[in-house]
């Protein structure tokens, strides 16, 4: 693995996955995990948490990404019980369906202040905590790397879908300041990433309304012809860690599929 985050490098680092309680950040949390890091798992559903404490034997802790004061409080919690942040990957999110005129009427404006809350807002927060203690933890040794960050847009960025108005713009914030990011923090020897997925069966998904949820998972690409699996996404993160000139960009992990306006 390459000189970043490979081998010697993550092995007892602390490794912070939001979203860690299921799906895409589940998966990812026990990479890490079984690559040697320490990994601390942050979600907002408190039986996710509890389980990932339990059954995985991950630190966990019940958050709210959008919640400014509470994740500041966390982060310094964080690095006073597990250590300075090395590695940050942002998987929470969520996944609110609607159309922006609902029979003539306006759609509740709150609906898509949440999504974008969390999705967006969400994600900057947690970066804002963990990139100073990557910063201020750094080894004297300029070639190494202060720490990675892995961001999860969507393709619904570029290919949103009727309905996808909140959830679309929230991701495309998302893959629109991972360059800006990078840019900003590489003097510090930080990377920044995103990852964009295209339809994963994850319980995110998997919970949609269903009339939501059918055109969802009609939706089958090139190949392989079925929906990502968590762990498919789960290996793209170990990977941007191992390669040291990954960065700064957002790939696509889609199978090569282009979501139509509507099926």
């Amino acid at each position: 693995m390459g000189q970043t985050g490979g081998g010697s490098w993550l092995q007892g680092r602390v490794a912070v996955v939001t979203g860690g309680g299921s799906g895409l950040g589940a998966a990812t949390a026990l990479a890490l995990h079984r690559a040697g890091a320490r990994v601390v798992v942050l979600d907002a559903d408190a039986g996710a948490v509890q389980a990932a404490g339990n059954d995985q034997g991950l630190v966990a802790y019940h958050a709210d990404v959008s919640d400014e004061a509470g994740i500041e409080a966390l982060f310094s919690l964080i690095e006073a019980q597990q250590g300075p942040v090395s590695v940050l990957v942002c998987c929470a999110g969520i996944a609110t369906p609607g159309a922006v005129v609902r029979k003539g009427a306006p759609m509740p404006l709150e609906e898509y202040r949440r999504v974008v809350e969390v999705n967006l807002i969400g994600t900057l927060n947690c970066v804002r905590c963990a990139v100073p203690q990557m910063i201020n933890h750094r080894a004297d040794d300029q070639a190494e790397a202060g720490g990675v960050i892995v961001l999860t847009a969507s393709i619904a960025a570029e290919d949103g879908q009727v309905g996808q108005a909140a959830y679309a713009a929230s991701k495309g914030g998302v893959a629109g300041m991972v360059l800006p990011l990078a840019r900003e923090l590489g003097d510090h020897g930080i990377r920044v990433m995103g990852i964009a997925p295209g339809v994963f069966s994850t319980p995110m998904t998997e919970g949609l309304p269903e009339r939501s949820r059918a055109v969802v998972f009609s939706a089958v690409p090139p190949f392989p012809k079925r929906a990502g699996q968590a762990g498919e996404f789960a290996d793209l993160v170990l990977a941007i860690l191992a390669n040291p000139m990954l960065n700064g960009t957002t790939i696509r992990l889609d199978g090569a599929l282009r979501m139509p306006a509507r099926l």
